[in-house]
């Protein structure tokens, strides 16, 4: 009898432990296989050193593939709100993928933390948080260096999606402003293989610079395809062709290319001035002692913040709820919207209820690729 009472009082302990910790679920969609696949690796790479434990809780992290497919990255939403009722959703770095999951998430009360630079309609976004720079920001680091090489005319060669769309509009604005006219507009798709007619028409126009607005492996298919046509202008990338696939795809002709970037992917060139360096560098040891030297890039370095974030909201929202329940998401969401400004290996973020964005214009950093490397244009 005594036996039997010592172990119903030790499974009700038990009980009570579980009761009191529950495990924080991590939902995580990226694309893992398709076009955007190469964004989507690394951010699953930075997940898989993050610490098993946050402010004390367990973490249970589910990592699904969203194939780069729309469909896909909601399907796998849904699945981890509803089955696995996830407290936070991580992704996904293809932003034509990001924007429909923004639906099931805001539907349900979940946390969205993007790791792609996703617009989305205002007021749409309350529970949805970017972690990529905004197009805008990034634009305007990219003009201001343009102002500088003395460029006036710039063709536009990018995806036809919202990424490439939302480029678009953001650079057009910032090069009007600056005197600069875009004279050329030209779109391709993901997952085409061939740019030559596209190619064509750009060099012919003969720009002072052209834009691509491609990501990963796929920036460097237009790359080679314009410098094959013999062009020898300018040629800028966006942030997301910030990592070293441009240089693996492209090869000789990414030299001398401009790309403007966060600041993690060049942490040892950054001034010790820059608040980000520290961050930088800490998120730049810790990846490439997991995955070898030369191995970060921009990717990477969000799914690194994504921790930093969640760090500093998570003890906020455990005050206000038990993970696995509508309180700690409306919790959580609450605390990410007023953490405050917090440093990142990619730049200082300060999300507020007005801006989901949060990080300023002195963000974007330039680099050039000199000899298969990038380095930080003065």
């Amino acid at each position: 009898m005594t036996f039997k009472k010592t172990t119903l009082a030790a499974v009700l302990a038990l009980m009570a432990m579980g009761m009191a910790h529950a495990d924080i679920t991590i939902g995580v969609v990226q694309p893992l296989t398709g076009p955007a696949s190469g964004l989507g690796i690394p951010v699953k790479n930075a997940i898989a050193i993050w610490p098993k434990t946050i402010a004390g809780e367990n973490l249970k992290v589910i990592v699904l593939d969203d194939a780069s497919d729309p469909t896909a990255g909601v399907k796998a939403t849904q699945r981890l709100i509803t089955e696995d009722k996830a407290d936070v959703i991580v992704g996904s770095t293809a932003t034509p993928v990001a924007i429909p999951m923004a639906d099931v998430t805001a539907e349900s009360g979940t946390p969205q933390i993007s790791t792609a630079p996703a617009g989305l309609p205002p007021g749409k976004d309350k529970w949805f948080f970017r972690l990529p720079q905004s197009n805008g920001v990034m634009a305007f680091a990219m003009v201001a260096h343009m102002k500088k090489q003395n460029i006036k005319t710039v063709g536009f060669l990018g995806y036809t999606d919202a990424y490439g769309e939302l480029w678009l509009k953001d650079f057009t604005a910032e090069a009007a402003k600056n005197g600069i006219k875009v004279v050329g507009t030209e779109r391709f798709a993901r997952a085409d293989t061939s740019v030559t007619a596209q190619a064509l028409k750009l060099t012919a126009a003969n720009p002072d610079a052209i834009l691509i607005v491609a990501s990963g492996s796929g920036a460097g298919m237009p790359q080679k395809a314009i410098m094959e046509r013999g062009y020898r202008g300018k040629v800028y990338q966006t942030h997301a062709a910030a990592t070293r696939d441009l240089m693996r795809t492209a090869g000789k002709d990414a030299d001398g290319t401009f790309v403007v970037s966060g600041p993690a992917v060049i942490a040892e060139q950054l001034p010790d001035s820059h608040p980000s360096k520290k961050m930088a560098i800490a998120f730049v040891q810790n990846y490439e002692k997991a995955y070898g030297p030369g191995s970060r890039n921009q990717f990477a370095g969000h799914g690194s913040d994504a921790l930093t974030v969640l760090e500093k909201a998570v003890p906020v929202a455990l005050k206000k709820g038990k993970p696995g329940t509508p309180e700690f998401r409306a919790a959580l969401r609450d605390a990410l919207e007023n953490m405050g400004r917090t440093v990142l290996a990619h730049g200082v973020l300060n999300w507020t209820p007005e801006d989901h964005w949060g990080y300023t214009n002195e963000t974007g950093v330039m680099l050039k690729v000199v000899n298969g490397e990038f380095k930080v244009e003065q």
